[in-house]
Order: structure tokens, then C-alpha cells, then sequence
């Protein structure tokens, strides 16, 4: 009987020594980020970090961009009309196919633009500029 009794205890005990050690680490990671602090700088009080966008809000603004007229539902049209702009300054001779020769001929330019020193290859640096170009997001005011 004593046995089974020392047996219960240490149970215990470890489940215990489990539940204390589970509830340190819980509190050291610290799931929930503190507040951002304002900084203070020539009278007005600014945000550190500005919190990021969810991925439903990123999805809604690529989903308004392809929407260009604004009637909550995207065509056909809709979706080729700026892949159509750059097919066409692909399409040299304009009779609505890409042939390779064009492809390379464009291609080929654009190679011969990034090659600054005429050394018929690309170094990373040469190789960096052509890359897509980014448009600029607007600046939004802070009011």
C-alpha cells in the first residue's frame, strides 16, 4: 500500500513540475507584442512601427486595381488590358503575334542597356538594373 502511495505522490509531483515548467516558458515567450511606443520628435508624437496590412486587405486593394471600373466584378477585358500595353511594345511590326525575332530583339536591347562597360556579359551589378521596374506607392498624409 505504501508503494502505490509513493506512486500517486510522484505522479503528482511530476505533473506538477510539468505544469510549472509549461507556465515559465509561456510566460517568457510572451505571445502578445507590447503596445508601440511614441517617439517624440520636435513637439509631435510618432508611431514606430505602423502596423502591417493583413492579406485580406492586400488581396481587396490587388482585387479594386484589376477592377478598373469599379463595378465590384472583374471581365475579361478587365484582366488583359494591361498585358496588352506590353505585348504591343513587344510586337514591332504589329500584326498581332510575337515571333521570336521580336522577343530577342527586345530582349537583346535591353541586355545592350545594362551592359555599361560593352564587355558582352553582365556583371551583378549591371545584371541588378534590369530588373522590373516598382512604381512608387503614394505617400499618404499623416494628418
Amino acid at each position: 500500500m505504501l508503494r502505490y502511495m509513493a506512486g500517486v505522490v510522484s505522479a503528482l509531483l511530476l505533473v506538477a513540475a510539468g505544469f510549472f515548467l509549461w507556465k515559465s516558458q509561456a510566460e517568457q515567450e510572451n505571445p502578445v507584442p507590447p503596445a508601440p511606443q511614441a517617439v517624440a520628435s520636435e513637439g509631435s508624437a510618432k508611431v514606430e512601427d505602423p502596423p502591417q496590412a493583413t492579406e485580406k486587405s492586400k488581396e481587396e486593394k490587388r482585387f479594386a486595381r484589376a477592377d478598373k471600373d469599379d463595378d465590384g466584378r472583374i471581365t475579361l477585358e478587365e484582366l488583359y488590358q494591361p498585358r496588352r500595353k506590353a505585348f504591343a511594345k513587344l510586337d514591332r511590326n504589329g500584326d498581332s503575334r510575337l515571333s521570336f525575332e521580336e522577343w530577342a530583339i527586345s530582349t537583346g536591347e535591353k541586355f545592350q542597356g545594362a551592359d555599361k562597360d560593352r564587355s558582352g556579359w553582365l556583371s551583378a551589378k549591371e545584371y541588378e538594373t534590369t530588373r522590373p521596374k516598382v512604381k512608387a506607392k503614394p505617400k499618404r498624409c499623416a494628418c
